[in-house]
């Protein structure tokens, strides 16, 4: 665990190295693009002030709103799933801190950003995206943001199933989008994408 107290910004700055060599690299995440991108990005900025010190600790933390921002893991091996490149048209539901979509966003040709919420709204951007990233474990794909994603398009997503949460990939086919689980870790669970619960007797 790399925790950051009372330090001046070079603190920061080497905590971000031992969570690239001691969390990321360890962990199977070693795509040069996503080791760069996480090395410059300043976590500690999409968290709550009282949570700076540990913004690199390896587990997910608590943000405003009940919200929660994945372990680092998370989000790189997200990233590493998704390969995106510059001719992508990428839209982020985000997970309420706005760390992944800082981590993407010049990775791709344009990034939309939109809430859980606004996902299953009708208002989500129009248009036809290559790359879907949830930042976030869903139970469910709503038919909503599923229309988002142009034919042959990707989407990594966590994954909710039997309670286990496990980082997904899938391509849309058609009116067909299926998810394969690729590793599990834990990440957190968007709510609104949760199936309706049924009746039990």
């Amino acid at each position: 665990m790399t925790t950051v107290e009372q330090r001046p910004s070079a603190g920061y700055e080497l905590a971000r190295k031992a969570m690239v060599d001691s969390q990321l690299r360890t962990s199977g995440v070693n795509a040069e693009f996503v080791l760069q991108r996480m090395g410059v990005v300043a976590r500690e900025d999409f968290v709550p002030s009282i949570a700076r010190g540990i913004a690199y600790i390896d587990r997910a933390i608590a943000l405003d709103g009940g919200r929660q921002l994945a372990a680092p893991v998370v989000q790189g091996r997200m990233l590493q799933e998704a390969a995106p490149n510059k001719a992508d048209r990428a839209l982020l539901v985000d997970g309420g801190s706005g760390y992944l979509a800082e981590l993407l966003r010049p990775l791709v040709q344009t990034l939309d950003v939109v809430s859980p919420e606004q996902a299953l709204a009708a208002d989500t951007p129009t248009g036809d995206y290559s790359l879907v990233l949830i930042d976030g474990a869903v139970e469910q794909l709503p038919a909503a943001l599923a229309a988002r994603i142009a034919d042959s398009g990707r989407i990594v997503t966590g994954l909710v199933i039997n309670r286990i949460t496990s980082v997904a990939i899938g391509r849309k086919s058609g009116a067909t989008i299926s998810l394969l689980p690729v590793i599990e870790m834990g990440i957190p669970v968007l709510a609104e994408f949760n199936l309706p619960k049924g009746w039990s007797f």
